[in-house]
């Protein structure tokens, strides 16, 4: 088990575009991961676009991971570094 966070800086916040990112990015690991934006949840399927967009998450709140199985640590750890990054960088 593994759980990161991170302050969300995009302009726009989660949008179409860094959800499907972000989305893309969580699908090359194995392990099962969430977010929420908020520590106590609700926490939601990080390779669910449709429910990742549903959180309508604004700019300058916290996003917090948490993943778990084989490569969970390197799972939070890509994500949050994707979102340091203003998801620059992501899968193609």
């Amino acid at each position: 088990m593994a759980d990161g966070q991170v302050l969300l800086m995009h302009a726009a916040g989660l949008h179409a575009r860094p959800v499907v990112t972000l989305t893309k990015l969580a699908k090359t690991f194995a392990s099962r991961i969430h977010i929420a934006a908020d520590a106590e949840g609700p926490w939601v399927d990080e390779k669910s676009v449709v429910r990742v967009m549903s959180m309508r998450t604004p700019a300058n709140k916290q996003l917090y991971f948490r993943a778990e199985g084989a490569d969970a640590e390197a799972a939070v750890a890509a994500l949050v570094t994707l979102v340091n990054n203003d998801f620059l960088g992501g899968p193609e």
